[in-house]
């Protein structure tokens, strides 16, 4: 999750170790390309990009080519920040949160650990919130498409749901 939380946190290009990237379609239904042995490969774009197809039904005029794998030099992941910009905007209002949590713990109204358990809960409240509401930049239009969600930072909730906090005593 930490590579994940990284990668939209900054944004990044990715990059093959062999020669292309295999986006799935919707018929790949989740499946890597090494899970077919029945796939062709057809240049497109003199080469810069390519695709794997599999022939759907019996040879002649009902053969049809299905594209299960879209191949791509790189994959550029835009800059998705939930971690700086829900700092950014919070800020000041977690501040004054902490004060208000502070005059409660000199009238030893509550401990100073459950003042961290609090502010800790807020944090997390805000940043999910953050990343449940983001929705830009936008998904690419085939990854909408295979999420079934145009929600960027949103695919299965594992995210948005590791987003914790702890409390740590010097």
């Amino acid at each position: 999750m930490a590579m994940i939380a990284t990668v939209h946190e900054f944004g990044m290009t990715i990059k093959p170790k062999g020669q292309f990237l295999a986006i799935p379609t919707e018929k790949a239904q989740g499946k890597s390309p090494r899970d077919f042995n029945d796939l062709n490969f057809i240049s497109i774009q003199n080469g810069k990009k390519g695709l794997l197809v599999r022939e759907e039904g019996q040879g002649g005029n009902g053969a049809r080519s299905d594209i299960y794998f879209i191949l791509v030099r790189s994959v550029t992941i835009p800059e998705r920040s939930f971690l700086r910009s829900t700092f950014d905007e919070k800020e000041k209002e977690w501040t004054r949160f902490a004060a208000r949590q502070f005059a409660q713990v000199l009238v030893e109204k509550i401990t100073v650990d459950i003042m961290f358990e609090r502010l800790g809960q807020r944090m997390v409240a805000d940043i999910q919130k953050t990343i449940r509401n983001m929705d830009s930049p936008p998904n690419a239009p085939l990854t909408a498409q295979n999420k079934g969600s145009s929600s960027p930072l949103i695919d299965t909730g594992r995210l948005r749901q590791s987003i914790t906090y702890r409390v740590v005593r010097d």
